[in-house]
């Protein structure tokens, strides 16, 4: 699959309140009191509280030196300074601008050198950029509508006429996906992930076909998403990679999710279906 461009959501508006709200928010999500937050920003609890309740107001330099040692997302230090009454300091290059071409090759090159096990590429809100052809093989026999242009990760997975059906320990992996999607609309204030969690948290779990036996246990190193491909159960861990230090908002929102056999039958069977 070639890379599609990325559709994320724009930055969080802000409070109207000014920055500190949020910085309060972040600094209690992060459980860090106002001292240690001091100390780690070369500041004063005395600053950071008068930053949190409005009597001062954070120079765009502490703002980011704030946000840097909150761990906040890109995306949310462009809104902390919206809200302080700065200029947005990270771009958000569309995935199709010329500027990106290495960073998509690169990639493209990645999810390929991969094969044949599966890997894809996903933005913040799981739309599938690009794939290898370990995901189109698990793919074969999805509908259309599902793989439709820029498909979802989430929605193929869980969608009862999506994988769903064809994983052997569903319920286990959509409990993984969902509490994985939690995690990140608490990251991140997205209408849109949340609007894509309520719909996928909302499908039915298929029902064990009658007279189903349960596998044989197997002791994973890692829980696996065990899945079916012409009568062989496959097992897979996955694993997922981030730019380190991204200056851009597009490109922080990426992600790359690489999908490893859990065991020797696996790999040999996708070995097999290469020659």
């Amino acid at each position: 699959m070639t890379m599609a461009t990325s559709g994320v959501s724009g930055p969080a508006a802000g409070t109207g309140k000014g920055a500190g709200p949020l910085l309060r928010a972040w600094r209690e999500r992060r459980r860090i009191s106002q001292l240690e937050l001091a100390l780690r920003a070369d500041s004063s609890a005395r600053h950071i509280s008068f930053i949190e309740t409005g009597r001062s107001r954070p120079s765009e330099e502490m703002v980011l030196r704030l946000a840097e040692h909150l761990q906040v997302p890109v995306r949310e230090r462009n809104a902390l300074l919206l809200a302080a009454g700065h200029a947005p300091h990270f771009p958000e290059t569309p995935l199709d601008d010329p500027a990106l071409d290495a960073l998509r090759d690169g990639m493209e090159r990645l999810i390929q050198g991969y094969e044949p096990y599966p890997a894809l590429v996903v933005d913040a809100c799981y739309t599938v950029l690009a794939a290898n052809r370990g995901i189109a093989m698990l793919l074969e026999g999805v509908p259309e509508e599902l793989l439709a242009p820029a498909p979802n990760a989430m929605r193929l997975t869980l969608h009862p006429r999506g994988l769903a059906p064809r994983i052997r320990n569903l319920r286990e992996w959509r409990g993984h996906l969902l509490a994985q999607m939690e995690r990140e609309i608490a990251l991140h204030r997205s209408d849109r992930l949340r609007a894509l969690y309520e719909e996928v948290s909302a499908y039915p779990v298929p029902e064990d076909p009658p007279g189903a036996e349960p596998d044989e246990p197997v002791p994973y190193f890692a829980l696996p998403m065990r899945i079916e491909h012409e009568g062989h159960i496959l097992s897979f861990v996955s694993s997922i990679s981030t730019f380190n230090t991204p200056m851009d908002v597009t490109v922080a929102e990426i992600a790359i999710e690489t999908f490893l056999p859990a065991d020797r039958a696996t790999a040999k069977y996708l070995h097999t279906l290469v020659g």
